[in-house]
This record gives structure tokens, C-alpha cells and sequence, in this order.
């Protein structure tokens, strides 16, 4: 997996650079594995779109606080699980949201979870709106609330450079450049003037 010092770089570098690697989640003997193509990136010391926006502490932003690599899961509307990776140095409140991704193996199990149906019963819509956005990903990777807190190097959930390092079969896509734009971030309206920071990164 990605070593723990990718992690601790500055935010911003993270979030561009995990483009087009690959979240591996493991539950239950079953293996799941999707390709990073959307980030934002969250920066509490600065940022009033993180929770944790001027060292805010509370029982949920805790976890921003813990070391590189840490999974931090929150939910939105009560509903919909958020997966973010920790970065930076331990104390600094900082993660990348993974905002979406593209199932690369056992795509079948992650239709299932997501929609609860077969891949050949999905409709034009659903495929185009599989894993595009934190709720959907994390429905279709089973993440949940559970994860929060889970230190980096658990098997449960990783990010890799390739599939083939994970031990999984290659895609085509593998090692081709990477087109990558930046953008504002995704609802944060709430943010003032750091809604407008070019945080986004995708593919």
C-alpha cells in the first residue's frame, strides 16, 4: 500500500496525487477495489469548510487530529456516509474526501451494495452515477461509520499505486497519464470566500 509518509505531505499534494490510485477495501473474505478520480482537499488551521476549521476539537473531529492515513468517516444528512484520509502531521487537522471513483474489481458485489442489483439489471442512469460522489462510493464500497478512527495499514481499507501491487488484476488504464483538473469544491457554500479555493481535484 501507499506508505505512511505519502499521507504526511502538505494537502493539497495528496489530494492531486491520489488521483488514479486505487482504494482497496477488504470485509468479510471479500476483496472490493475502485480507482480514485475525484479529491477535495480540507486544511483546518485555515479552512472554514473543515470541521475542524481553527483547531476545533470536538468528540466527531477527533479524528482529524490523529496520524497520517487515519480514515475519518462522518455523515452527511444523517444519511450518507464520507470518507476521508488524514494527512499531514499528527495534531494538524487536515483530509482528503474522496469524492469518487470508478470500480476496477468485483464490480458485481458493489452494485449490489450500492444498488442492490445485479450489474446487468442497471440502468443507463445508474451506471452513470455509480461511485460519482463520497455518499455513493462509500454505499457501494460498504464503508460506514465503523471505519472511523482506523489507523493506517489496516487491511480493511487502503490505498494502493496499482492493482497489480495489491494483488489483483490489472486494468488497461494502468500507468496511463492522468488528465487532471482542478476546481472548487463540492458544497461548502457555508465557507464564505474559502468556498471559492481551488481544492477539487479530478480526473
Amino acid at each position: 500500500m501507499l506508505p505512511q509518509s505519502f499521507f504526511q505531505q502538505d494537502t493539497l499534494t495528496v489530494a492531486r496525487e491520489l488521483l488514479g490510485k486505487y482504494l482497496i477495501r477488504r470485509y468479510d473474505g471479500l476483496t472490493l477495489a475502485g480507482r480514485i478520480t475525484e479529491t477535495e482537499a480540507y486544511i483546518g488551521r485555515k479552512d472554514r469548510a473543515c470541521h475542524a476549521y481553527n483547531y476545533r476539537r470536538t468528540a466527531r473531529t477527533e479524528t482529524l487530529f490523529g496520524s497520517a492515513g487515519t480514515v475519518y468517516v462522518y455523515l452527511i444528512y444523517g444519511l450518507h456516509c464520507c470518507l476521508n484520509l488524514v494527512t499531514e502531521e499528527e495534531g494538524e487537522p487536515a483530509a482528503v474526501l474522496i469524492r469518487g471513483l470508478v470500480p476496477r474489481y468485483n464490480q458485481a458485489i458493489i452494485a449490489e451494495n450500492r444498488f442492490h442489483c445485479k450489474m446487468e439489471d442497471m440502468t443507463a442512469y445508474q451506471r452513470k452515477n455509480f461511485l460519482n460522489g463520497p455518499g455513493k462510493l462509500c454505499a457501494g464500497l460498504n464503508i460506514d461509520r465503523r471505519l472511523n478512527g482506523l489507523p493506517y495499514g489496516s487491511d480493511q481499507l487502503a490505498v494502493w499505486p496499482s492493482l497489480e501491487q495489491a494483488g489483483l488484476p490489472a486494468w488497461e488504464d494502468d500507468g496511463e497519464p492522468l488528465n487532471i483538473h482542478i476546481g472548487t469544491r463540492i458544497g461548502v457554500e457555508y465557507a464564505g470566500e474559502d468556498a471559492k479555493l481551488p481544492w477539487r481535484f479530478y480526473l
